[in-house]
């Protein structure tokens, strides 16, 4: 029997998926003109997305992120290949600015299984961001994913 999916193809902004076992697969289209079908069991938790009704503007880290990946070294191929560590640390410099890198980091481990949408992350246990609490044996494995830049 298979287990249960959602799709986030049509999410907006900003979001993690923690590896847990949910009997839940969270899917995304990923890796940009590449077309990825990425997926793993876990929870979606969306994050640092926010809206200025005042300029009608949507405010997340995933728009510096699609425009990382859509520029000059990727051009939006998707780094299908994986990431180095340029692209992490751009990658972990817009997480910083975000106010996220108490909660998340780049997993250093894990490059050649991340690419644009899709990149795999440790998830720290930081007491002063409320936002996840309860999961033992931290640092948690996670995805940090937005939408693709197909």
């Amino acid at each position: 029997m298979s287990k249960p999916l959602i799709n986030l193809w049509d999410t907006v902004g900003l979001g993690i998926i923690i590896e847990y076992p949910t009997g839940i697969i969270i899917a995304n289209q990923t890796g940009g003109t590449a077309c990825l079908d990425s997926k793993c069991e876990g929870v979606y938790l969306p994050l640092a997305n926010d809206y200025n009704e005042e300029t009608k503007e949507f405010l997340s880290p995933e728009i510096e992120l699609s425009n990382y990946f859509q520029g000059a070294k990727y051009k939006g191929s998707g780094a299908i290949k994986g990431i180095d560590q340029e692209d992490v640390k751009e990658i972990n410099a817009i997480i910083n600015k975000a106010g996220l890198s108490g909660l998340i980091e780049v997993d250093v481990e894990r490059l050649a299984a991340s690419h644009e949408a899709w990149i795999r992350i440790k998830i720290k246990d930081d007491k002063n961001i409320q936002l996840i609490c309860g999961f033992e044996n931290y640092p948690l494995k996670g995805v940090l994913t937005w939408a693709n830049s197909d």
